[in-house]
């Protein structure tokens, strides 16, 4: 259910609080139609502004290749589907690239092979993403550009196309419904989301997918896909006055759309659940969680660099050490905080032996209990700290990843310091920051347990 390529690093789509793939949501900022300028640390200059139909804008010039990135976010994920119309969010934002304006999809790949352009995007609970990379020259740009606003503006839903997207979508339903990863992760979000809009499945269902019409995706696309809250980043060999100009371009002809409204609030569930799904798997699938935090917590900082401490951060976590190293009872454990526009999951992973399962669950929970009880060491917060900040470089070594880092701080409305402020943010927190936070987000008495290819199924023996 992430967007981005990070999941739980505190910038990418749809931040986790370990390398996977998610994003960051927080704080407001004003909404003014000048340009903003902030120079960070790491030398990335943004400049935002809104267009004249109200989409927000955010700006890094870079002269170093001769190459733009546009990324134009829309607050139309999958938590804007219902039951009935489960899968409606992302099968929209994918027809809209397979034929606009009168184009097929092979045109439009036609088109934008022949000036080297590279068509994208990203879809998750809150977001819905198009990504365009194009050679900044005037030929290639004009026409990689006008194919781009197209797509974002006149999409055709051809019900020819869309009879045969459904089918695919359909096929690859039934297949992953086999998969124990699928299976367990879908069940997870289900029990732990119950009727909030999180805890749909992004792909949808078998029969809601089969039941959406071109009508339906035309409805979603006019109430979802206006000028108003749309997010345009933009990154490469531009000025601004050019980069401005394509703004503009992008956002002119959107729907004419009222802002969408804010996701409903998670109603947190104070009740523990455990549910065991039979699966013939040489090995049980293991989720354990609940909800954590919203984009906009005082505590993100603290459960980021604590969760880095606890399974976070690969070999040197403490799960990693005490389940695997240790007593060798898992292949891969991990966890991570993924704060979205309403709370986000937290979420403990891992993958053991059938015989093996319950004491792997066991000596996971005992392990999270004494990381909550007595919290970290001064040793464990300084590596956590030194291996968080000198990895910070790389985070933004390319246009594509601060592209990423743009539409996030546009889209949760993080200020435009966020990327200045990060390392110094890991640095000031506390062990008693820690302890805390973890007190206050973690109650594992109320944990949701899904366990797929559980030994005692009948079925499996």
């Amino acid at each position: 259910m992430c967007i981005s390529n990070l999941c739980l690093d505190v910038f990418g789509k749809g931040v986790a609080i370990m390398n996977f793939k998610y994003v960051s949501r927080a704080l407001a900022f004003s909404l003014f139609a000048l340009f903003f300028s902030v120079s960070a640390q790491a030398g990335v200059k943004i400049q935002q502004w809104q267009t004249s139909t109200g989409a927000q804008v955010y700006f890094v010039e870079n002269r170093d290749l001769p190459i733009v990135d546009i990324s134009v976010n829309f607050a139309a994920g999958s938590a804007r589907d219902t039951p009935q119309q489960s899968g409606l969010a992302g099968i929209t934002r994918y027809m809209m690239t397979l034929g606009a304006a009168g184009m097929t999809d092979e045109q439009i790949a036609k088109k934008l092979a022949d000036v080297g352009a590279q068509l994208g995007g990203s879809f998750d609970a809150d977001r819905a993403a198009f990504n365009l990379r194009t050679l900044s020259s005037m030929r290639e740009q004009t026409q990689s550009i006008e194919v781009f606003t197209k797509i974002l503006q006149a999409p055709d839903f051809p019900d020819a196309v869309l009879s045969r997207e459904k089918a695919r979508i359909v096929s690859g339903l039934r297949e992953a419904a086999t998969k124990p990863e699928h299976i367990s992760s879908k069940a997870f979000m289900s029990v732990l989301y119950a009727d909030h809009p999180y805890g749909l499945d992004e792909s949808g269902e078998v029969e809601s997918v089969g039941k959406i019409e071109r009508t339906d995706l035309i409805r979603f696309y006019q109430q979802y896909y206006g000028a108003k809250g749309a997010v345009i980043a933009l990154i490469g060999d531009l000025s601004s006055a050019q980069a401005s100009e394509i703004a503009e371009k992008i956002s002119n002809a959107l729907p004419k759309a009222s802002e969408v409204p804010a996701i409903a609030p998670v109603v947190v569930s104070g009740q523990a659940k455990d549910l065991r799904i039979a699966h013939p798997a040489s090995q049980s699938h293991i989720l354990l969680g609940h909800t954590g935090i919203k984009r906009n917590d005082p505590d993100l900082f603290p459960l980021y660099v604590g969760n880095y401490i606890l399974g976070g951060g690969g070999f040197v976590s403490r799960l990693t050490e005490e389940v695997r190293e240790k007593r060798g009872l898992v292949y891969s454990v991990y966890s991570y905080f993924m704060p979205m526009a309403e709370l986000g999951p937290f979420q403990i992973s891992l993958q053991t032996k059938k015989d093996q399962a319950e004491a792997a669950l066991q000596l996971v929970r005992e392990t999270l209990d004494k990381f909550i009880k007595n919290g970290v060491t001064d040793t464990e917060l300084k590596a956590a700290k030194a291996n968080i900040t000198g990895g910070f470089p790389m985070r933004i070594d390319s246009n594509k990843k601060i592209l990423d880092y743009l539409s996030v701080i546009g889209f949760y409305k993080l200020p435009l310091n966020y990327l200045d402020e990060y390392n110094q943010k890991v640095e000031q927190v506390t062990a008693a920051q820690i302890k805390e936070a973890f007190s206050r987000h973690l109650k594992p008495e109320n944990f949701v347990t899904v366990v797929v290819g559980d030994p005692n199924t009948k079925s499996d023996r």
